[in-house]
């Protein structure tokens, strides 16, 4: 399964402006609330999401309404106050332990608390915005603008040739760690333009093919990863130093012993719950 996936949620958009249920929901016994510092969740002594009672929150917290659990009610604390930090990678280690649903339903959470507090005044007019429809949107308080959670779309791709893959690595990445390429797609482009663009100026790759594989959320900010592979042209490489620090091919065996965790592999991969892996994984068992 693909990192950030897979949740059973009912979304239940229909309540989201129902004010007066939203409440009720939020007081009823079996309601909960996701318990977090900051926004790294507090995880239980067995390795789960940590829920408490929305009636126990902090006085300057507001609701974020997640959905519903089956019957449960589930909701997250907005404190606008705290800092505007986001880091994926403080975040990697803790969710290398987390259960794919509770990584899932913690993604929607941080997506949506990052969301309003960079969002906190109106684009349209500059004044200040308030959280309504149960956290999934802000309306100004100027001009009336009603503002939504948006996701950036992002193309990260494997280019393939001969029976190699490209794999980059950016400054801030561990120790020989690798990943495929990634961008964001811009205005007037399609995912098979984004890809072949981005190739292109980060790698010096001639792609002339791309095939769509899956998607993933991506919850740092708020991105919808589209996974792809290219067929490349060639195997020359002509780096873009302000984008990587190193590109390589790298040969299928090559790749499943770095999947496998041997030592002795050219790279360390990506974490399994990045789309990258999986995008690796499913090129490996292609035929």
């Amino acid at each position: 399964m693909i990192g950030f996936t897979g949740l059973i949620l009912d979304r239940a958009d229909s309540l989201r402006t129902a004010v007066e249920q939203i409440a009720a929901l939020a007081g009823a016994e079996e309601a909960r609330l996701m318990r977090l510092a900051g926004l790294e969740p507090l995880l239980s002594e067995e390795g789960r999401l940590s829920w408490h009672s929305p009636r126990d929150r902090e006085a300057d917290s507001e609701l974020l309404f997640l959905g519903l659990s089956g019957e449960t009610p589930l909701f997250a604390p907005l404190r606008q106050s705290e800092a505007r930090t986001d880091s994926a990678f403080s975040m990697f280690a803790v969710l290398e332990t987390m259960l794919p649903e509770d990584a899932a339903l913690w993604g929607i959470a941080h997506s949506l608390i990052t969301w309003h507090r960079r969002n906190g005044f109106c684009g349209a007019c500059g004044t200040v915005t308030t959280p309504f429809r149960a956290g999934w949107g802000r309306r100004c308080d100027g001009c009336g603008t009603e503002h939504f959670p948006r996701v950036d779309p992002v193309v990260i791709m494997l280019a393939e040739h001969q029976d190699r893959v490209l794999l980059g690595r950016q400054p801030r990445f561990p120790p020989r760690r690798f990943s495929a390429l990634a961008g964001f797609v811009e205005p007037g482009e399609s995912i098979e333009e984004a890809v072949a663009r981005e190739l292109k100026e980060e790698a010096g790759v001639v792609t002339i093919g791309v095939r769509y594989v899956s998607s993933q959320p991506w919850p740092f900010p708020g991105q919808l990863m589209i996974g792809c592979i290219a067929q490349a042209e060639s195997l020359q490489i002509q780096l873009d130093p302000t984008e990587l620090d190193d590109a390589m091919w790298v040969d299928r065996a090559g790749v499943a012993a770095a999947l496998a965790g041997d030592e002795a592999a050219p790279f360390i991969p990506p974490p399994p719950f990045a789309i990258a892996y999986s995008l690796l994984t499913h090129w490996t068992a292609a035929d």
